[in-house]
């Protein structure tokens, strides 16, 4: 029977070696939007362009709501490579993706429900949502491998081999613009070429991701057993730290979602300089994320393992390195941020504007870097409840807060969002010290 591999110490080059194949399928994969908007631009009119954009727009929405598949699976899987287990590295997998199956189904079911919300809220014309309803009718059916592929992420991650991640990420993405290309403008489909390209390409993404998780086994010992994957203990711990996660989920998307109103009551200049200034913020998150995931990992197996020493390691090693990148996005966003606004924009009005408020985006990686890495911690310890917590206490937070600012405006929201960003910080921060005795 194999062994489960050496376990490496935890060193900046593993910490690395998980961070950078992250980052690069972070910055991979707002290509594939791009992609899809070139393709529709070759039609001859701006609504293929926008029913794109909403029906997309809808299953981000949705999918972003279940990415505890991802968060959850990399925690109980690292955890599970720590302690040596074989057979619950296997239910790991198992139970991610019979979720997964399980919730994809479901929103398959209640399609009809989902489009008419969804197309209630997203007003888009007649001729764009026609067309939009259309993707939305094909694409659906992807649902439960989509999620899988959540899963599937998550679980290689968990193993520290975030490359395979990559590797599915960027064949996800190949795929998908080859059939988009083919079914959209050589077969005349449309809009619904877009749809089905996805759809084929999600589908084909977990079905290697399933092969490829099948080999990777192999070097694995145990088996796979009905009793270890239904088992109604674990069962139970994965569902309640999946249910803390999707929690905390939304309440973040509603407090970035209340943001993002604001700016719209604040008036076109406004919502046009936030949406902009909010582009730094995302694109600083994308480097960001891959150092909370090596922190999710390494963390992960070292609560496994039960290793006080490795947790410090992992903990300090990965942050160290976040604070480093943090500030190298602080100081590129002051150096060339109006650059970049300029190329955003060709209003005069809005570019003022933004040059105005960049130094909040500028300032937010150093300052939010934090809560992220905290994040990944507490994901990787399967400490769901926690982040739960600290989520709906930073949300009350940022209410508060953008209330007491309002005589500022728009500066007033920014620091209400800075404040929100901290307040995470501070609130996982005041767990910290219980979540490290835990390991002691």
């Amino acid at each position: 029977m194999s062994e489960i591999p050496a376990r490496p110490r935890v060193t900046h080059r593993a910490v690395l070696a998980i961070a950078l194949p992250i980052v690069i399928s972070n910055i991979s994969t707002p290509l594939l939007g791009f992609a899809d908007t070139a393709v529709m631009g070759r039609m001859g009119d701006p609504k293929y362009i926008g029913a794109v954009a909403l029906g997309a727009l809808i299953f981000t929405m949705v999918y972003w709501t279940f990415g505890f598949l991802r968060m959850g699976t990399t925690g109980l899987t690292a955890q599970a490579e720590g302690a040596g287990d074989g057979e619950e590295i296997r239910a790991a997998l198992g139970r991610a993706v019979l979720i997964a199956g399980a919730i994809g189904a479901g929103l398959i079911a209640a399609q009809w429900p989902i489009a008419l919300i969804a197309f209630s809220l997203l007003d888009g014309g007649p001729e764009v949502e026609a067309l939009a309803r259309g993707y939305f009718d094909i694409r659906i059916w992807s649902a439960p491998f989509a999620l899988a592929n959540y899963a599937l992420a998550g679980w290689f991650i968990g193993l520290g081999r975030a490359k395979i991640a990559l590797v599915l990420q960027v064949f996800l993405n190949l795929v998908n613009v080859f059939f988009n290309i083919w079914l959209a403008l050589g077969l005349g489909w449309g809009v619904a070429g877009i749809a089905a390209g996805t759809l084929i390409a999600e589908i084909a993404a977990a079905l290697l991701g399933l092969a490829i998780a099948a080999r990777a086994l192999g070097a694995y010992p145990g088996r796979w057993t009905r009793a270890r994957l239904l088992d109604a203990a674990r069962l139970a711990r994965t569902i309640a730290v999946n249910r803390d996660i999707m929690i905390r989920t939304v309440v973040l998307l509603l407090s970035f979602a209340w943001f993002t109103a604001k700016s719209a009551e604040a008036g076109n200049v406004t919502l046009a300089v936030n949406s902009i200034l909010l582009q730094f913020v995302t694109v600083s998150a994308f480097f960001l994320d891959g150092f909370a995931l090596a922190a999710e990992t390494l963390v992960g197996k070292a609560t496994g393992a039960r290793s006080l020493e490795r947790f410090d390691m992992a903990a300090k090693l990965s942050t160290l390195q976040a604070g480093g990148i943090s500030l190298v996005l602080t100081a590129a966003i002051f150096v060339f941020g109006g650059a970049i606004i300029d190329f955003l924009t060709i209003d005069a009005e809005v570019r003022a504007a933004a040059r105005v408020y960049l130094a909040w985006a500028a300032m937010l990686p150093v300052l939010s870097v934090w809560c992220y890495q905290l994040d990944g911690i507490f994901i990787g310890a399967t400490r769901s409840a926690e982040m739960r917590n600290a989520a709906l206490v930073s949300s009350g937070i940022f209410l508060f807060l953008w209330w007491l600012f309002l005589p500022y405006g728009n500066h007033g929201l920014w620091a209400a969002l800075t404040g929100f960003n901290l307040m995470r910080a501070a609130s996982l921060g005041f767990y910290f010290p219980r979540l490290r005795r835990g390991l002691a």
